[in-house]
């Protein structure tokens, strides 16, 4: 008998290509699962806490339904539907018949800012336990899944934190533990977790375009001493992380090796896929996006921004002082928006401001709307040279 080839392949071979993955766990990146309670005891502090945090985040609570009955499908999925969706004016109904897997969960979760979950059914990447000898026996059981514990409950004939988690929790000592009454401190807790957890900030000078109306690289020009792309990049790093200049793949050799610069790659979708690009290099960060022909961009509108920012929104934007409708090109970009930019982008659509027109946004009026003048034309070159003059003339 012939001997049956077999292909090997090393392991240094990738088959995929390698992509920074989002800090996600089961549902969201903030996420935690209240454990070792009865599940009405779960239910009440889930709605404690949801009420405080729900004026500043958008909060989920995830459960699991048990009963011994044979549970009814709910409207049409009892006759065969996959989905059922109804508008009950003041809230939306969307039941689905099929099992949601992780890829499903963290893309339905992908717009909430926080995630609380019945433990007794759900696991999560942060873990609160409930400590009651009533379930003292069920949490032991789960003691190989709380590898996250930050904060221990105290029930009303509990003194301490079980012996078996203390030998499973090496530095549980200090962790913080409240009673379960406790309203203000665990809800201190949460709203310190949650502030603490706000996306760090980086900015991107879009400078990546053809500039075929100007008819030469606006990028390049000099209106304040430098290259507008350094300018730019100047003016947003007191206020971010790191600075990145975006530019086309052929442009990256042509930068500045003292600045930061970001290839596209996700190519011929102008500033829709430098954004995108941006996302794909660092998914967890919140990117402050300015366009390099924003000649009279200043420290002041960019502060204002900063400071308005609301990371529980998709974004927060100027309103465009010509049409009202957000100005994309001055905007901070939340993590959130990532999968929405590309949902957006799976149903044919490419363009930012349309993403920013129809979802939870934070819009914000300039109070100097000259500085959102952006230039894209000769004449328009010419008269931002005018006022740059004058302004200079006046000092």
């Amino acid at each position: 008998m012939k001997k049956q080839e077999v292909n090997v392949i090393s392991k240094e071979h990738k088959k995929h290509t390698a992509l920074v993955r989002p800090a996600f766990g089961t549902f969201n990146r903030n996420e935690w699962a209240i454990v070792g309670g009865l599940c009405t005891a779960i239910k009440v502090l889930a709605d404690q806490v949801i009420s405080v945090l729900a004026a500043d985040y958008r909060c989920a609570y995830v459960d699991t339904v048990h009963n011994d009955d044979i549970i009814q499908l709910p409207g049409r999925l009892s006759g065969g539907a996959s989905l059922d969706y109804s508008d009950q004016l003041n809230y939306r109904q969307l039941s689905y018949s099929a099992d949601f897997n992780s890829f499903k969960l963290r893309d339905t979760f992908s717009e909430v800012d926080v995630v609380i979950a019945n433990g007794n059914h759900h696991q999560c990447k942060a873990q609160v336990v409930i400590i009651s000898e009533k379930k003292r026996a069920s949490l032991q059981k789960r003691a190989d899944q709380l590898n996250n514990v930050q904060l221990f409950l105290l029930t009303e004939h509990s003194t301490d934190v079980f012996d078996f988690i203390q030998e499973a929790i090496p530095n549980w000592h200090e962790l913080p533990v409240y009673r379960i009454e406790d309203a203000e401190n665990i809800n201190e807790f949460f709203k310190k977790q949650l502030s603490m957890s706000k996306p760090p900030l980086n900015g991107l000078v879009l400078a990546g375009g053809k500039s075929q109306r100007m008819g030469f690289d606006k990028g390049a020009v000099n209106w304040h001493g430098k290259e507008q792309r350094y300018h730019m990049a100047d003016l947003l790093k007191p206020f971010c992380n790191d600075v990145f200049i975006s530019c086309r793949a052929d442009q990256k050799s042509e930068i500045d090796k003292d600045y930061l610069s970001l290839a596209d790659t996700f190519t011929d979708l102008g500033p829709y896929g430098a954004i995108l690009s941006a996302f794909r290099e660092q998914p967890d960060s919140a990117w402050l996006v300015v366009a390099c022909d924003l000649p009279l961009m200043n420290e002041e509108a960019l502060d204002y921004l900063v400071e308005e920012r609301r990371p529980s929104s998709v974004a927060t934007a100027y309103r465009s002082p010509v049409n009202e409708f957000p100005e994309p090109l001055i905007t901070i970009w939340e993590p959130k928006s990532y999968p929405l930019l590309l949902s957006f982008l799976a149903q044919g659509y490419s363009c930012p401001r349309k993403v920013l027109i129809n979802s939870d946004v934070t819009l914000l009026t300039a109070a100097n709307p000259a500085a959102l003048t952006n230039v894209n034309t000769r004449d328009e070159f010419e008269d931002i040279k005018r006022v740059l003059h004058q302004k200079i003339a006046a000092e």
